[in-house]
């Protein structure tokens, strides 16, 4: 059997989700396609909309035949490790042929990848120096590489270049297939054009235009479902102020001090301040968000990075009925030997997730696999 793969949040799932699945189908010609999907939390550090076992029914329904888990460790974390970690998933599961993903243009990402991949000194200096003048952290990276400035300045596309390194650092024999993603910008808070992203849908879950965006099953789930942003914000916030500046420092990215400046700024009880306030040209939105999502939840960088070291972890959240015998096997051995961290992550990071969005704990904490 041979098996596309997609590495995903589909927070919320939408119709340009359902797009890529179908030209990852056409393009590979394979036999299934398994989206490896963020638990309870984002790249971005954001807390995801609706739970993982919904959203990964949303993903089946859309098109996908099996939807596992990308641990919390490897989801809420910089976009190379969060890359490396769902590569290394992947790549333990030796009927994945392809790597589909959706990127602003189609380019030889391979061809990408190899010249990120050589750190020179000239490069690091040129890239000092081009954050010492003002330029933003993406740019500068891609103008010290020697690529379009542009080309690394969308998440998307920063992402696509990090499978792709981490495609060729660990020898895996992906095919890769961009797929050239439709509709309105990644951040755009529009809901117009023919495919919108998926902000704009979370910002306006209750507005009626999202009904020509989204499936009516994901419709009629998102406003089932009541917004507990504000209460997330308030507990990330919390978590700064009950934990000290070593254990901050211990997340990803925070360093030059920044767990002494995010520390003070805690009492402000806002995440969405705080992120505000911190932000600047070293320091991005997600960047922060991120820290205070990963210290919320205990994570750690340098065990994160050990991890990706050991044996990989996942969990089947739904599967098509009627494929579970072909797809469960390949995946099952990766429920075993896995890194105790990891694990333990990934539990957590559920429980956290239906602290906020469970506070009278009517969600069945036993979920299994979704057959659909």
């Amino acid at each position: 059997m041979d098996i596309c793969a997609i590495i995903c949040e589909f927070n919320p799932f939408h119709n340009g989700h359902a797009y890529l699945i179908e030209r990852a189908r056409a393009l590979s010609g394979c036999d299934a396609v398994l989206c490896l999907m963020s638990g309870s939390f984002t790249q971005r550090g954001d807390m995801c909309v609706l739970d993982k076992y919904v959203r990964a029914r949303h993903a089946i329904l859309g098109g996908a035949d099996v939807v596992a888990e990308l641990p919390a460790p490897y989801a809420v974390a910089p976009a190379e490790i969060f890359a490396d970690g769902a590569v290394s998933i992947l790549s333990a599961i030796k009927e994945v042929k392809y790597l589909a993903f959706g990127c602003e243009e189609v380019t030889d990402f391979d061809a990408v990848a190899r010249r990120l991949l050589c750190e020179t000194d000239e490069f690091r200096q040129r890239f000092y120096a081009l954050l010492d003048s003002g330029t933003g952290y993406a740019a500068a990276y891609s103008q010290a590489a020697g690529t379009d400035g542009k080309l690394l300045s969308s998440p998307n596309n920063i992402l696509a270049a990090e499978y792709a390194k981490s495609n060729l650092r660990r020898g895996s024999t992906f095919k890769l297939l961009p797929v050239k993603r439709c509709g309105n910008a990644y951040a755009c808070t529009e809901l117009d054009g023919e495919y919108c992203s998926a902000k704009a849908i979370r910002l306006n879950r209750n507005d009626d235009a999202i009904k020509r965006f989204v499936p009516e099953y994901v419709l009629n789930d998102l406003r089932s479902f009541p917004d507990n942003t504000e209460k997330f914000s308030k507990l990330s916030a919390d978590a700064l102020f009950f934990k000290n500046a070593a254990d901050i420092a211990m997340q990803f990215g925070c360093s030059e001090g920044l767990e002494n400046r995010l520390k003070k700024m805690c009492v402000c009880g806002n995440a969405d301040e705080i992120e505000r306030t911190c932000t600047g040209r070293r320091y991005s939105a997600a960047r922060i968000r991120r820290i205070m999502t990963g210290n919320l939840l205990g994570l750690n960088a340098a065990a994160t990075k050990k991890a990706l070291d050991e044996q990989p972890l996942t969990r089947v959240l739904a599967v098509r009925r009627g494929m579970s015998d072909q797809l469960l096997p390949p995946l099952s051995s990766l429920y075993k030997n896995a890194s105790g961290y990891l694990c333990n992550s990934t539990d957590t990071s559920y429980k956290v997730w239906r602290y906020i969005n469970y506070p009278y704990g009517e969600h069945n904490e036993n979920q299994k696999i979704n057959f659909i």
